[in-house]
């Protein structure tokens, strides 16, 4: 696969493990927003690389990742260190499940996200496209501390009638303190928000987070009526576990 040496041009600490960064943009790169693109940093002169999902537009002339530092992690623990002006390196192709390809139109799109899964969400909805889709667009942010709660002053700012944003927070003192995946199944989520309970004929949804939440909600989703994408076409629940992701 064909790697471009780009630059990383900025920085931003959420917290003491996790960080987003900014880089120049591949000559021709083009995606769809949503999708993730493998990249990685030099060892030893061995290539790391993980996956990671674009948190940038298709529109951006640069690029944008969302990361947690992993200690003794392959890749991350370098990344953490990485300054303005050093060398990464990206994949030129892109893919994923979490476009608007890979799901239909629909009332209601709720996104389910756990740590920097939120990451190809920010995309999708930084880029407008998903708000002609859905009449309301429900966003779930799940982290155990708050200070991981990236992108949140840009992500309240948003709210409005077409976008909720509800942040929870699982092991500290927090507005919620319930993992969204409970949430949504108990049907606490739409009580709270003053919405119809998800219903897989007009509802639509999106996973990105850890295997664990994956694999539970895809599981509960299922046996309640709703139709994972695949090859034969899109629809109503998309997941996406290709998110950088180290032991």
């Amino acid at each position: 696969m064909p790697y471009a040496e780009q630059t990383v041009t900025s920085i931003r600490r959420w917290s003491d493990r996790t960080f987003s960064f900014m880089t120049t943009r591949p000559d021709t790169f083009d995606f769809k927003n949503g999708e993730f693109v493998m990249l990685g940093l030099r060892a030893d002169g061995k290539l790391i690389p993980r996956a990671y999902s674009i948190v940038s537009t298709n529109r951006d002339d640069y690029l944008e990742f969302l990361s947690i530092q992993v200690p003794d992690g392959p890749l991350t623990s370098r990344l953490a260190q990485v300054d303005k002006g050093n060398s990464i390196w990206i994949n030129t192709k892109t893919t994923g499940s979490l476009t608007l390809d890979h799901i239909l139109p629909g009332r209601h799109l709720y996104m389910l996200a756990t740590g920097t899964g939120l990451a190809p969400f920010i995309s999708l909805i930084r880029a407008g496209e998903v708000f002609q889709s859905f009449e309301r667009v429900v966003l779930v942010h799940t982290v155990r501390k708050a200070h991981g709660l990236a992108y949140r002053e840009e992500l309240i700012s948003r709210t409005g009638d077409d976008f909720l944003y509800v942040p929870t927070v699982t092991r500290e003192q927090f507005d919620t303190t319930d993992r969204g995946a409970d949430l949504f199944r108990c049907g606490e989520l739409t009580d709270r928000l003053d919405l119809p309970l998800p219903d897989p004929e007009h509802d639509r949804v999106m996973l990105c987070g850890n295997p664990t939440m994956n694999t539970e909600m895809t599981q509960y989703l299922k046996q309640h009526g709703w139709t994972l994408t695949n090859y034969k076409g899109a629809g109503n629940l998309a997941v996406e576990q290709a998110f950088v992701l180290e032991k």
